[in-house]
């Protein structure tokens, strides 16, 4: 796994992460769609923390610079 999310993305990642689990844990979202939400939460903490996503490897993507 090589790195590819830059400093910026990783931040994003993180407080839309944050965003969503509040809404979860507040009640705002609830349902299969808040438990979607926070899967979906969960996934953006995990790669901000790993810094690489698999979602950019088939179109060689990167925001990380070199």
């Amino acid at each position: 796994m090589k790195a590819n999310l830059g400093t910026v993305d990783r931040i994003l990642r993180v407080m839309l992460a944050l965003i969503l689990a509040v809404l979860y844990f507040t009640g705002t979202v609830t349902g299969a769609f808040g438990i979607i939400l926070l899967i979906l939460g969960g996934a953006f903490l995990l790669t901000a923390l790993l810094s690489f996503c698999p979602l950019y490897v088939p179109f060689k993507f990167t925001t990380r610079k070199s």
